[in-house]
């Protein structure tokens, strides 16, 4: 039995993307990144990653043209994921690295652009030997 009030915010179901030229983030998200593309409707584009949906879509009005939030992904292995994106094209601001030493594991992360200048960045909990 589920005990949640079907009120109450659980997870996120999807993330909208500033894009100025839909078609190539469309590319880069697809082509560059791997994310699994679902579909397009009229100017939109949706990716899934990992059951949360990503939309790209053209600011509809001056106040909503700004960068997106930095969006995380999360892979098991940081360089393995830095150096197939890097092949791919991807544009980094820095090489993989540790951002915090934790109990039994280091956080790596390493940070990149979009197509459209969007920050994102790669993180991994790498376990400690």
């Amino acid at each position: 039995m589920n005990t949640q009030d079907s009120s109450t915010l659980a997870r996120i179901g999807q993330i909208a993307i500033n894009a100025h030229d839909v078609d190539r983030a469309t590319a880069f998200y697809r082509d560059v990144l791997g994310l699994p593309h679902l579909f397009r409707a009229g100017q939109l584009s949706f990716f899934d990653c990992g059951g949360v949906r990503l939309m790209l879509d053209k600011p509809e009005k001056p106040e909503f043209d700004h960068p997106s939030s930095i969006l995380y992904f999360q892979v098991g292995d940081i360089q393995a994921a830095y150096g197939r994106l890097k092949g791919a094209g991807a544009k980094f601001e820095d090489a993989p690295h540790i951002i915090a030493p934790m109990p039994k594991y280091d956080l790596w992360m390493t940070f990149f652009r979009d197509s459209e200048g969007n920050l994102l960045a790669l993180m991994s909990e790498v376990p400690r030997a």
